[in-house]
């Protein structure tokens, strides 16, 4: 059986298509991203006869068109988005969504003179030798009155040339544009390949953007549901963007959708910012336990993950599992839990957590658990906690993550998270994992390494002060201001022969401190500056931070999982305070695991 069908349709037929919805572009609701400029040199291609390259369609069953009909062949327009966009600006002369969501025309200017396209400007407009608006031409019933009035306007200009060229100009319409359709029996790593083959940059086709051209499909609701998806996440970055949205998407203001989302506008809080690939993603493994976002599609398909026929009765089962998994994702009362649920095992700021693998699925995981009465919220967030971190610390969802995400769903269902939960402990997190991989692990120079903002979040966990700190906490620094100074200072190390930064520059010769502490350090070995601190116990002058007793320095030192020998640190014992720092480290980050 052929994969797609090659046809070439004219602008018009095409135009026509999306305007009666037998094309659906979903993203005609999204801001438009060329400007003007691009629409000018589409123009300009169409009319000198240049290829404009091959639309993709990919057909979509059940899918609801305009007045309530269902069609089995709608087409979803997954690749050629802007150009569809840039034909109904130019040619139709319909508006496009700005980046405030606001309805604006693109207007390209036409000289048939001198057969140059340009976007519409004031000077342009009050120029007759420039036709204004090319969308004018295409209304324009007979192209020849057209003609004529342009000549009466523009007497010097040679009738002929002009005549020809704004003939050629409304010859657009009829400019040949190729259309690749794919089948709707494709699955969706089918379809992508394809797209990829095709796309002479490469470009890989985002599953989740199939699921939200999907989505899309099912009538008014289809289109608010992903609406929804995409909203939230635009929100979530810009909450100042809600009344451009409430004002100019009438659509979706009148559905109950945007008040299961106005509180976002008064949100400032970043820890998770999810995007709509990953509310795709949470969707998917809250609603259906399917880990791939390209499963969501063939759930909205229909198709039977059995038998893998297709079924239309499944469909609108599909969307209430759907819709009803985006108001759980989307309350403000669960997604200000899982945040603060996040935040109390350490990870108060994004700059300590470089996966959002690991918050989609503990969100999920988050979500799922709260189906399951016999567990207490207390309960539901302690397994939250702990598996958010012991996926951090395993790289858990990393690499092919979604196979892994679909099957530890499928075990919690069976097993109970709890119990899962326990069973992976047991397996990955044991004595061998804490002694010897996790100081392995810990053996690098990246501060955004999971295991070193693990380090990080256990400090925070626990309340532990800066290096050299009297009073001032990691998280206090974490949120306003503070340095990660080299506990053996680089210059020293490089005055010393250790020139290579990967040397110097370990996590393990990291910790958090303040920047005061850590100008006044300078360039000294640990023996130099501690010398300082403990006259401080003695004289009473506070020279280097605030500390001024041995007990309390040795707290300190113990708080940032420093050996107390760290006084006779020199470059010449540099490696071996390395390897007991990450041994320090290692058995600070089990401490917090344990007590999460």
């Amino acid at each position: 059986m052929a994969k797609y069908s090659v046809n070439q349709l004219p602008v018009s037929t095409l135009l026509a298509q999306v305007q009666s919805d037998q094309i659906a572009i979903p993203e005609l609701q999204r801001p438009f991203v060329w400007d003007s400029i691009k629409v000018r040199d589409l123009m300009d291609s169409l009319y000198r006869g240049f290829p404009v390259g091959y639309l993709i369609t990919w057909q979509s069953v059940g899918a609801h068109l305009k007045g309530g009909q269902t069609a089995a062949h709608q087409q979803i327009l997954i690749d050629g988005q802007q150009r569809i966009t840039a034909l109904r600006a130019a040619v139709a002369g319909l508006p496009v969504i700005n980046k405030r969501y606001q309805k604006k025309r693109i207007t390209i200017a036409f000289n048939p003179v001198t057969e140059e396209f340009a976007t519409a400007t004031p000077v342009i407009r009050k120029n007759p030798q420039w036709i204004s608006d090319i969308s004018e031409v295409f209304r324009s019933a007979a192209a020849f009155r057209f003609v004529g009035n342009y000549v009466s306007e523009n007497p010097d200009v040679d009738q002929d040339t002009a005549a020809e060229n704004i003939g050629k100009l409304a010859e657009i319409k009829n400019a040949q544009i190729g259309v690749i359709a794919l089948s709707d029996d494709l699955d969706v790593e089918t379809v992508s390949e394809i797209f990829i083959r095709i796309n002479s940059k490469g470009v890989p086709l985002s599953s989740a953007d199939f699921a939200m051209s999907k989505i899309a499909t099912y009538g008014d609701r289809g289109r608010n549901l992903r609406k929804l998806i995409d909203y939230f996440s635009h929100l979530s970055v810009a909450p100042h963007a809600f009344s451009d949205i409430a004002e100019n998407d009438t659509e979706f203001a009148a559905s109950p959708y945007l008040q299961q989302i106005a509180w976002l506008k008064d949100e400032s809080e970043d820890l998770y910012d999810p995007s709509y690939s990953d509310l795709i993603r949470v969707a998917g493994l809250v609603g259906f336990s399917r880990g791939k976002a390209s499963s969501i599609v063939s759930e909205l398909s229909g198709r039977d993950p059995e038998t893998r026929k297709v079924d239309e009765a499944r469909i609108p089962v599909a969307y209430d599992n759907l819709e009803k998994a985006l108001g759980e994702i989307t309350s403000k009362y669960q997604f200000e839990n899982f945040i603060m649920t996040i935040k109390s095992a350490g990870f108060i700021s994004p700059k300590l957590i470089n996966s959002k693998n690991a918050l989609n699925f503990a969100y999920a995981l988050y979500l799922r658990m709260r189906q399951d009465p016999s567990l207490s919220e207390g309960e539901r967030k302690r397994i939250t906690r702990r598996w958010f971190v012991m996926s951090m610390l395993t790289g858990r969802h990393s690499g092919s993550f979604e196979s892994v995400w679909e099957q530890d769903m499928r075990r919690i269902s069976q097993h109970g998270a709890a119990e899962y939960l326990q069973q992976i402990e047991e397996t990955e997190l044991t004595d061998a994992f804490w002694e010897a991989r996790l100081p392995a692990d810990l053996e690098t120079t990246s501060t955004n390494s999971p295991y070193f903002q693990s380090f990080l979040a256990s400090q925070i966990a626990s309340g532990a002060r800066g290096f050299l700190s009297k009073s001032i906490t990691v998280a206090t620094m974490q949120q306003h201001s503070g340095d990660i100074h080299h506990i053996v200072p680089k210059n020293y190390l490089v005055k010393s022969g250790l020139t290579d930064r990967t040397e110097y520059n370990q996590v393990a010769n990291y910790a958090i401190t303040e920047t005061a502490i850590n100008i006044a350090i300078k360039d000294a070995p640990p023996e130099v500056y501690l010398d300082r601190v403990e006259q401080q116990s003695e004289t009473g002058i506070l020279d280097l931070g605030e500390i001024n007793s041995q007990s309390d320095l040795a707290r300190n030192l113990e708080e940032n999982a420093l050996p107390p020998t760290l006084r006779d640190v020199t470059a010449e014992n540099y490696f071996d305070f390395l390897a007991e720092r990450r041994r320090l480290m290692s058995q600070a980050i089990r401490r917090f695991y344990r007590g999460l």
